[in-house]
């Protein structure tokens, strides 16, 4: 009798040992996945806080753009905050948080390339400081959110299990994944370069122009010596020019001396600025044209309230 209840079967040995190293061995730390978080959700954070700035810095009066700048707002503090509030258990919906972060950022930069390159809705960009940060770190942000979105998840075994995809995913659609990634992140590396070295320098100024008069819409306005309108911007004094850095990027001012308004009617004469260049005025108002208009005739910055201030198209009186 003592020898029977002394005796035990080898798989009952072995199935219990193997159920005390699983329990004295707890699963990895999920810290990768919640580095990969909190970055996410951080870079999210920090385009949408670039886009709201220019959004409230005057995108908001661009017809189309504005809009669609608000949009860009609400859904990257949105994904932000999903992507860090989503706990890590919850392994569909964060995987899914992290690939719509990852997406978002994507389409984002691509919009900026297009609008670099051809315009979008009549505004072209310009190479600026804000617009390269912003680029820079959407890319760093696709590559967080992607491999957040592919990291294993507690649990996830070696052996492809469709049955449990998207929750576990298999090591082959994985490695796919993560390649295309990296591939994607290339070309939009090699894409943002090109369009950044070909976009026209924020140091823009139109420089020896005559001026002219133009009629548009049935109103005689001030232009230089190809058509183009010529804006004032109101917070703007007769002796100073209040239009530097990005906002000189986007209405470039007018370059020269007081004998190229010499066709006009009205007073012509020159300010400083700070770079030593001389800046036309007319009228007391220092003169710019603006990027948005791409041909001769159009006044796509009149009334617009753009970096601080209106625009307005430089009527003549005869």
């Amino acid at each position: 009798m003592t020898e029977r209840e002394s005796m035990t079967r080898p798989g009952t040995v072995s199935a219990a040992g193997r159920a005390v190293r699983e329990h004295a061995e707890p699963p990895a730390p999920g810290w990768p996945r919640a580095i990969l978080r909190v970055a996410g959700a951080g870079l999210l954070i920090a385009t949408a806080a670039i886009h709201l700035d220019l959004y409230l810095t005057g995108y908001r009066t661009i017809p189309t753009v504005g809009w669609l700048f608000l949009l860009q707002v609400i859904a990257a503090f949105g994904l932000g905050l999903a992507v860090l509030a989503i706990p890590s258990r919850l392994v569909i919906p964060s995987r899914l948080a992290a690939a719509a972060g990852a997406g978002f950022a994507v389409a984002t930069l691509g919009g900026y390339l297009l609008s670099v390159w051809i315009g979008l809705f009549g505004l072209k960009e310009v190479r600026t400081t804000t617009g390269i940060v912003a680029g820079l770190i959407e890319v760093a942000a696709f590559v967080v959110l992607a491999a957040l979105a592919l990291a294993p998840a507690a649990g996830d075994s070696a052996s492809p299990a469709p049955a449990r995809f998207p929750a576990q995913i298999p090591q082959a659609i994985a490695r796919a994944g993560g390649i295309t990634a990296g591939a994607v992140t290339v070309v939009a590396l090699v894409l943002f370069g090109l369009a950044v070295a070909g976009a026209s320098s924020p140091a823009s100024a139109v420089t020896g122009a005559a001026l002219k008069t133009t009629a548009i819409g049935g109103t005689t306005v001030l232009a230089n010596a190809k058509g183009f309108t010529i804006y004032s911007f109101s917070p703007d004094t007769p002796t100073r020019s209040k239009c530097y850095g990005s906002c000189a990027a986007f209405w470039m001012p007018v370059i020269g001396t007081a004998a190229d308004g010499s066709g006009v009617p009205g007073p012509v004469d020159t300010i400083k600025r700070t770079d030593g260049s001389q800046q036309l005025t007319y009228n007391g108002h220092p003169l710019y044209t603006y990027v948005g208009d791409s041909a001769p005739g159009q006044a796509q910055g009149n009334n617009l309230n753009l970096n601080g201030g209106h625009w307005h198209e430089v009527r003549v009186s005869r």
